[in-house]
């Protein structure tokens, strides 16, 4: 007999968060969570949904506008203003085991990005907050907005990209432009983006106009080397930036259903 089914704080969740065949998670998946936690994660959830941190999104069902798995936080990322990553969207998860919050969750880009401390093909994000600075107490909020950093200013000496890391060391032009082809390629469109915007971006202007914009890219705003010195994204987070003062806020769908929420 399921475990969940016994447990009242369990089968109430529980309840939520099997749907079976309309998308919904396993039962195995929320008996690896115990009570305090899914309560926890709940709560958390909550947070996500009404407070968002800057630039990110939290993933939802659409009927529900809830996520369909609280073992899997799932949030769309919007690249950071004056990176290669700006005006697109990236889709990443962290992965709780049965054993958070007591052990941090695992972290993965679900959208493939060329970054230093971002494996190429499985998507793994290395970043201390998510190991050795994880404490129990960090929350879902926190961690997002310190992946969200890592874009502005990677980590290249713990790097799971080596090609990347390199090159943001020895040549950030070379390695903005590659970050910023990934981007194009794979990111989404950034909702933030007015009419005006877009049609600037798909229509050929004047000579000063191309001036301008080749001025306001973001491989013309850092030449060479590494202009941003020797700070990663762990030291930004831990001095109270988070990521909370880093570009603008994503307009894509942000779910905040009374009734929804009552259910966390």
């Amino acid at each position: 007999m399921s475990t969940a089914a016994t447990d009242p704080a369990r089968a109430s969740l529980y309840r939520q968060y099997s749907r079976g065949s309309s998308g919904g998670v396993s039962s195995s998946s929320i008996e690896n969570l115990p009570p305090r936690t899914l309560s926890r994660v709940s709560r958390e959830v909550r947070d996500l949904i009404t407070s968002p941190p800057e630039g990110i999104t939290l993933v939802v069902d659409n009927e529900t506008g809830l996520p369909a798995n609280l073992g899997e936080i799932v949030a769309d990322l919007e690249g950071p203003q004056g990176t290669p990553y700006e005006s697109k969207f990236f889709r990443l998860k962290l992965v709780l085991g049965a054993d958070f919050p007591q052990s941090p969750p695992r972290g993965f880009f679900l959208t493939k990005i060329y970054h230093p401390n971002v494996d190429m093909s499985t998507g793994a994000i290395c970043v201390n907050t998510l190991k050795k600075d994880w404490t129990p107490a960090t929350t879902f909020s926190h961690v997002l907005s310190v992946i969200r950093c890592l874009l502005i200013i990677p980590f290249p000496e713990s790097s799971l990209n080596d090609e990347a890391g390199k090159l943001f060391m020895e040549s950030y032009d070379e390695y903005s432009k590659r970050a910023l082809l990934m981007a194009d390629v794979h990111g989404r469109p950034s909702a933030s983006m007015t009419g005006d915007d877009k049609r600037q971006k798909a229509e050929p202007g004047t000579e000063e106009d191309n001036d301008d914009d080749q001025a306001s890219s973001p491989t013309s705003k850092r030449k060479t080397g590494n202009p941003l010195g020797s700070k990663n994204a762990n030291s930004i987070a831990s001095s109270g930036v988070g990521g909370k003062s880093l570009g603008t806020k994503g307009a894509s769908g942000r779910m905040n259903k009374k009734k929804s929420l009552k259910r966390l």
